[in-house]
């Protein structure tokens, strides 16, 4: 799995943006498979202009917290890849660490503000609200 200092790494490395573009697609390519029961309207994220789909399983974590775990899959190569940039972040996180983590800060760091067509950041701000959402509800359920 790879980590998001390694990501901010290899992002550093490429000063081009067709690289990055091209490594973010890479990272897609390492999402774990949707099953296609997933691909529901319950994990559907609307304000998307492709097709995007995030499950949640919530567990326990050793230290008996919630943690939250996610699947995510997109038609487009480069959303899959933003997908897969967003897993790193928050995947197996506890709702307190999702709640703590600036995605968009950490997307606009890597430049994407810039290079992401307006459609593309509102769907990132969608996937984005999403999974808070989420560690939102998860926390209201644990308290």
């Amino acid at each position: 799995m790879t980590t998001i200092d390694e990501i901010r790494d290899n992002f550093a490395l490429l000063d081009e943006w067709d690289d990055r573009y091209r490594y973010v697609i890479e990272l897609g390519r390492t999402l774990d498979p949707m099953p296609e029961a997933e691909h529901s309207a319950a994990n559907k994220v609307n304000g998307c202009a492709s097709q995007v789909w995030l499950s949640k399983q919530l567990d326990r974590g050793p230290d008996s917290e919630p943690h939250l775990n996610y699947l995510g899959d997109s038609d487009a190569h480069i959303v899959r890849g933003l997908i897969a940039i967003l897993l790193t972040l928050y995947s197996g996180r506890t709702p307190q660490q999702i709640l703590s983590t600036d995605a968009i800060a950490v997307f606009d760091e890597f430049g994407f503000r810039e290079h992401l067509t307006p459609q593309r950041s509102n769907g990132l701000r969608s996937m984005v609200e999403r999974i808070r959402s989420d560690a939102r509800e998860a926390l209201a359920a644990a308290s």
